[in-house]
């Protein structure tokens, strides 16, 4: 298994895990990634500065996504954790904790000091797994995602900076 960045060959593949697994936990379509056009060209979105998509793969295949990126509207030193999606093949294998252990890093070596992340109550699992790592949750959403339909949000300080919620 190897993890590395999103290349633009990579589009399809992606869209289509990304689609599957929501259509796998029956998660909003409508509001979210799912319908989100960006999700079918994830190569130049994350061409953008201090943006980046890690990709997990084994032989061709990708089996999971995570990255940051500088969501519209987000506060000083905020930057969004995006696209964690994992196939089914890779869970539980701690593939997904090393994809946002690799992202987390990338946000510190930007020079973010708060991540942030949103989510939907249909992938409980995940949102533990932010829980796990240090996220906490806050009652609004951040930021101009697009996303309307996620209704849960979450930051994990990254010990630059202090979160205050307003």
């Amino acid at each position: 298994m190897n993890i590395r960045k999103v290349k633009q060959e990579d589009d399809p593949q992606l869209a289509k895990m990304i689609r599957e697994v929501f259509e796998e936990f029956n998660a909003p379509k409508r509001g979210s990634v799912y319908s989100d056009q960006a999700t079918d060209h994830l190569y130049e979105v994350f061409r953008q500065d201090k943006a980046v998509l890690w990709v997990a793969e084994a032989d061709g295949e990708i089996l999971g996504s995570c990255g940051i990126f500088p969501t519209d509207g987000l506060p000083d030193g905020h930057v969004e954790l995006v696209k964690f999606y994992l196939s089914p093949a890779a869970r539980g294998k701690g593939i997904g904790r090393r994809l946002i252990e690799q992202s987390i890093e990338s946000a510190k070596q930007s020079g973010y000091g708060i991540l942030y992340i949103e989510s939907f109550p249909e992938f409980a699992n995940a949102v533990r797994i932010y829980e796990k790592l240090g996220f906490v949750h806050i009652d609004h959403p951040l930021g101009h995602s697009g996303h309307t339909a996620c209704t849960i949000w979450m930051v994990k300080d990254l010990g630059k900076t202090l979160y205050v919620q307003s």
